[in-house]
């Protein structure tokens, strides 16, 4: 996984509050495998409307979502961090989350940053009247930083940090310790030979 230290980037703005995972990639997609670019189908039904904030130019090199209140919400589904992220999207900042989406966030080398509502409102619309304009977000300080010149600071598990900070997934982690499985495997086949294969 990718390490997560500081990401400067356009910001995209998402003004519709309790945006599911259904609607970040349509159910009927997910038949497909992940290989067949799960990111072509991000937002498919909203993009089909027309007029979808991550098709105009200005946004569409977004690093950085801004959505409004219990984003990625809904169904269990890692197939929508997987289309946001297969897009370039790194982080996303909302009042709130849905909490699996929240996890897969993480699980994914993502960074959800919450921020209260009146000033995730705020940025976002700041971001649609001046389309192009770059966040700055800084996992070690744990700020997030506006063109004015002020900072917002968030809260994150110290230990998702950590794994973010070093580009860590779940296997990566269990990697560190892989002296310690040898050495517990080593001793089971001693200590309970009948249970090694022949």
């Amino acid at each position: 996984m990718e390490p997560f230290t500081r990401l400067e980037a356009v910001a995209a703005p998402l003004d519709i509050a309790n945006v599911d995972t259904d609607r970040i990639i349509p159910a009927r997609f997910l038949r497909l495998p992940r290989s067949a670019g799960y990111h072509n189908y991000l937002f498919h039904d909203l993009r089909e409307a027309g007029g979808f904030v991550l098709d105009d130019p200005a946004y569409r090199s977004a690093k950085i979502l801004v959505a409004a209140e219990n984003f990625g919400c809904g169904s269990s589904r890692e197939g929508a961090v997987w289309a946001l992220a297969g897009a370039g999207l790194r982080a996303w900042i909302a009042p709130s989350f849905g909490d699996i989406f929240f996890e897969n966030s993480f699980k994914n080398g993502a960074l959800p940053v919450i921020l209260p509502a009146p000033r995730v409102r705020q940025i976002r619309q700041l971001l649609a009247a001046r389309p192009g304009t770059k966040l700055v977000i800084d996992l070690a300080a744990q700020t997030v930083a506006l063109p004015e010149g002020s900072l917002e600071h968030f809260e994150v598990d110290p230990f998702r940090k950590e794994c973010l900070l070093k580009g860590w997934d779940e296997i990566d982690l269990t990697l560190q310790h892989e002296a310690a499985i040898a050495a517990y495997e080593a001793r089971q086949r001693s200590e309970t030979p009948w249970l090694a294969k022949p």
